[in-house]
């Protein structure tokens, strides 16, 4: 979410009075900030849907609601906050969907395909964030040149879609997570576009080449909106990038791949053919003890299957998993945007075999740091899903009473010291 200096600041000014004055105790700010974050995670994703055509006036209204209720002096009910909560989840579920249409309409229906790592000879732009719509709309505008576009981080998953990879510009992936992102952007010698959020403030070494779209910003750096011509003419002034394919990776695992097998998963299960799903992702951070993901994934039993998402990809995904009955045991499933995917999956997996999504051989392993992690996390807990295991650390903003009411309904977990002993709870070994 933020790091500690920040929350810390952010939590004492949240209530312009004292807690004996207003009556707010930290429990009733722990939900009111909860609900803040999710507010704002699903704005996000609002925000690209909108720009893809899509919305839906009950969002807006449940937005305006929900933000009136954490102004002080409004609402002092644990109770009625945390229904909030749950119904910002409810909310974030129908943009997740109004998104995920935006992009298959938009950009065709996905489908799993091999990205090249690294970057070909010539002249390059990258782009990293999550919006696909600044990528295309970048793929026009060069259209016709020698310039090669590379996907950086969250941008990844825009491969797997038809109108997008079969761009003759876009060239494939450089780079992975965000937090590498100074060290990365350095090496790379051309312009970097930021799209989204996840972008650090540059340091002088690529600072001058660093360009953002709209409301993404940093100190001194030049804002685009639709109109990529600086950031053209900045490719041509830059080095050219040199020739360093790094390999190859295999992403592209939409629901609607996986739902197109949907039949072949659940009788490979019922035929103990598939010991378990995992799902590992979520938004990454740069502290400590976030190696636990991976040590985890790399201990998955052979027959099982790891879905992953978000940024939180990048810790498991370097790693030879192995193949399961035709299919990559790893999956990529998409963008934290495509959070909505694995949900369908698993509703649509509990629907054929007629039981609960808590009834499922699912496990959910995630990564928390940002404000979209908090919406998805609402989502899951609105939909009465239980048993996640959240890590590494439950945020500052949320009290331990708090805390242990989600314990108590659903079965909140947060990861242990140990992912193997961890693990070994889970498949009984």
């Amino acid at each position: 979410m933020f790091c500690n200096q920040c929350e810390q600041t952010f939590r004492q000014s949240a209530c312009v009075n004292s807690p004996g004055v207003c009556g707010k105790d930290a429990d009733v700010q722990s939900l009111q900030e909860t609900l803040l974050y999710g507010l704002k995670g699903m704005a996000a994703y609002a925000h690209h849907a909108r720009r893809l055509g899509k919305h839906d006036e009950r969002v807006s209204a449940f937005i305006e609601e929900a933000l009136f209720a954490t102004m002080t002096n409004v609402n002092f009910d644990l109770d009625s906050l945390l229904e909030l909560c749950l119904k910002c989840g409810e909310m974030n579920l129908r943009v997740m969907e109004l998104l995920d249409e935006g992009h298959v309409e938009t950009f065709g229906k996905p489908s799993p395909t091999q990205v090249k790592e690294g970057t070909q000879a010539g002249p390059g732009i990258l782009v990293t964030g999550h919006d696909l719509l600044d990528l295309w709309n970048l793929l026009q505008q060069v259209e016709g040149t020698d310039i090669k576009v590379y996907t950086h981080g969250e941008m990844l998953p825009a491969h797997m879609y038809p109108r997008l990879r079969e761009h003759p510009n876009l060239a494939g992936q450089y780079g992975g997570a965000w937090q590498e992102q100074k060290k990365e952007f350095a090496a790379f010698p051309g312009p970097v576009v930021a799209t989204t959020n996840c972008v650090l403030i540059p340091p002088e070494s690529y600072k001058g080449r660093l360009f953002t779209m709209r409301a993404t910003a940093v100190p001194g750096g030049p804002r685009l909106d639709e109109d990529f011509s600086a950031v053209i003419e900045e490719a041509r002034r830059c080095e050219p990038c040199q020739e360093r394919i790094s390999g190859e990776s295999t992403i592209g695992f939409h629901r609607s791949v996986l739902l197109d097998h949907a039949q072949t998963i659940v009788d490979a299960v019922k035929a103990g053919q598939i010991s378990r799903f995992f799902v590992i992702g979520g938004c990454d951070g740069a502290e400590k003890g976030r190696n636990y993901f991976s040590d985890y994934a790399q201990g998955t039993p052979k027959d099982s299957f790891i879905l992953t998402l978000g940024c939180g990809k990048f810790r498991i995904r370097d790693y030879d998993y192995g193949e399961h009955l035709g299919f990559p045991r790893l999956m990529d499933m998409g963008q934290c945007n495509d959070a909505y995917g694995a949900i369908s999956v698993a509703v649509a997996l509990a629907k054929a075999f007629d039981c609960g999504v808590n009834d499922l051989p699912l496990t959910l392993v995630i990564s928390w740091f940002e404000q979209k992690a908090v919406a998805v996390f609402l989502t899951l807990l609105s939909l009465g899903v239980k048993g996640i295991t959240l890590g590494p650390n439950p945020p500052a903003f949320v009290t331990p009473n708090v805390f242990a009411i989600l314990q108590e309904r659903y079965d909140l977990k947060l990861t242990g010291d140990d992912p193997q002993a961890d693990l070994r709870c889970v498949v009984g070994a």
